[in-house]
């Protein structure tokens, strides 16, 4: 094996040929037009912050957590573009892993297919364990108590305890589970109910979801207005100036730090829109309708998300949100409106099932594009004859979610999903700096090229000079802390030596603004991943190059076709 058959690439027109070659014999149901992609991927965006991520978030940031959804917002819209451009170029399953074999090559497109399966499969863990609070909420208010010990994961509970947390329901879990040799037996039920719950709809199939989801759809949107809504009227506006460390009303309570650390909450919440880009076998008219259904989908959440995070933690001390999986809910509890607790539990409920119906139907078609490349066994291509959905792949979903939800915990989830999501993007927005500009071709999106040769450069040049005059110590102090061993700094000082390296690159080689701006958004929200973050990602990423190093690179339809040719 050399380095360059690593990242052999598989070219647009063949990918395109394969997929037309296979039509009518391992494909899916095309039902889905621009209103229900753009459903799916609000589906996706609304319920996983809104939901569920944004009491985080709100925790670590304060109020000032709204400035990070405007970035997490800009970078997502600069993302979604490139998205939509590969989308448009190749419509096939896939999503970002699709998108890298074309650009990076083999390797870097396992890479991403193996993040994605963070994204998807991992970041569904969270949600269920969310789900199982709005759901326990809802039931507790019907006078059906569940036990918090059959409620809560046991790393949640164990944590809470030993740190003295302010989540009395996880102490609660800990205090009065029973024991077995020792040992609290600890388990979160309802989220191991509802994956299965889950599980079962996506393998009878995408036509079937789509209605659920787009019922589900309208019910969380009217139900998060009316959170807006009501919620308006009891907003206190001292809690968006709550005192920082030194006593004094901040919008930002724990420093613009304090707002990074909650980017893995933050951008936890828009990661939906790149649900939609996976069912691109499903759409009608992908080329037209993957890209509106990405954009419309982005720009109607970040709207309702700025809104919702301003109304949290100004109807409540940001400080309550901490170990909170029902933020819409929590906040009436506290004020005592039980009629409002009630309605957002069972909205909740099934609004965020529409979540994991969205997310689980994404990871087995990423599965079923990887194995017909070769680099994952047949068993994950395999479409069931009756229901045409991938039938194993869904299966094998099922049980990579349910398992994880018996030994681990929401805040962990959290920062493994946002860390390969982020790293997911930069490479989609990376790879389209690498693919031959195209012609505009009529009812095909188009990625306008504005030529960064001058315009990158000026404006990161701009920026430097700007906080060098308003903070003058800032480099210098950053490289100090970097070089004698503080993470974040270190982290700060990779990037903005990247962006240079990027600026000169730009000036050689006339790389497009648009996709640029979203890789350098990217990498500056991934600053604010914890170095902890960043070893478990390492972890991760060695197991999936060990599998590609003994399986994907030798059972590649590239590595086999290559071998093939060069026989006599």
């Amino acid at each position: 094996m050399n380095l360059k058959s690593l990242f052999r690439t598989k070219s647009i027109d063949k990918m395109l040929a394969d997929h037309s070659a296979q039509e009518g014999k391992h494909t899916l149901h095309r039902d889905l037009n621009v209103w229900d992609l753009t459903a799916l991927g609000i589906a996706a965006i609304i319920g996983a912050g809104s939901f569920s991520s944004l009491g985080d978030a709100c925790f670590k940031g304060g109020p000032g957590v709204v400035i990070l959804f405007i970035l997490c917002g800009i970078a997502c819209a600069f993302t979604a573009m490139c998205y939509a451009e590969f989308s448009s170029r190749i419509p096939i399953a896939g999503s970002a892993y699709t998108y890298a074999y074309a650009s990076f090559g083999e390797l870097i497109a396992w890479i991403i297919g193996w993040a994605l399966l963070m994204e998807y499969s991992i970041g569904n863990i969270y949600v269920a364990f969310s789900w199982s609070d709005y759901f326990t909420s809802f039931t507790n208010k019907m006078g059906m108590h569940v036990p918090e010990w059959l409620s809560c994961s046991y790393m949640e509970a164990h944590k809470a305890f030993v740190n003295n947390s302010l989540n009395s329901e996880a102490i609660t879990a800990w205090n009065a589970a029973p024991t077995f040799f020792d040992t609290k037996i600890i388990l979160d039920i309802p989220a191991l109910l509802i994956n299965v719950l889950i599980t079962i709809l996506v393998f009878r199939g995408i036509k079937e979801s789509k209605i659920f989801s787009n019922i589900m759809v309208v019910l969380k949107l009217l139900v998060v207005l009316l959170v807006i809504a009501v919620g308006a009227f009891y907003i206190f506006p001292a809690n968006w100036f709550p005192l920082d460390a030194s006593g004094t009303p901040s919008f930002m309570p724990n420093g613009f730090g304090g707002v990074m650390s909650a980017v893995s909450g933050v951008f936890f919440a828009y990661i939906g829109f790149d649900a939609v880009s996976v069912m691109a076998e499903e759409a009608k008219n992908p080329e037209r309708d993957l890209p509106r259904g990405m954009i419309y989908s982005l720009v109607i959440c970040t709207i309702i998300y700025i809104a919702l995070a301003l109304v949290l933690t100004g109807v409540v001390d940001y400080k309550l949100f901490e170990g909170v999986g029902d933020p819409l809910a929590k906040i009436f509890e506290i004020k005592g409106i039980a009629w409002m607790q009630i309605l957002v539990s069972i909205c909740a409920v099934v609004a965020m099932t529409s979540v994991l119906l969205v997310f689980q139907m994404g990871q087995p078609r990423i599965w079923m594009s990887m194995s017909r490349d070769g680099l994952l066994p047949k068993k994950f291509q395999e479409i069931h004859p009756k229901y045409k959905t991938p039938s194993f792949s869904t299966l094998m979903t099922g049980l990579v979610v349910g398992l994880p939800i018996l030994f681990t915990d929401k805040s962990f989830v959290l920062d493994f999903t946002s860390i390969a999501t982020l790293f997911a993007f930069a490479l989609v927005c990376g790879g389209i700096l690498l693919i031959p500009r195209k012609e505009k071709v009529a009812g095909k999106f188009h990625l306008k090229y504005i030529n960064g040769k001058y315009i990158f450069p000026i404006i990161l040049a701009s920026i430097i000079i700007t906080v060098q005059v308003l903070f003058p110590t800032y480099f210098t102090h950053l490289i100090y802390l970097g070089l004698t061993g503080d993470f974040a700094s270190f982290c700060l000082v990779a990037f903005w030596t990247i962006s240079i390296i990027l600026a000169i690159l730009t000036y050689i080689k006339s790389w497009s603004l648009i996709p640029l701006l979203g890789l350098i958004s990217c990498l500056y929200l991934l600053t604010g991943m914890t170095a902890g973050n960043w070893i478990w990602f390492f972890i991760w990423f060695s197991i999936g190059f060990v599998i590609y190093w003994f399986y994907g690179y030798r059972k590649s339809k590239l590595n086999t076709q290559n071998t093939n040719s060069q026989t006599p």
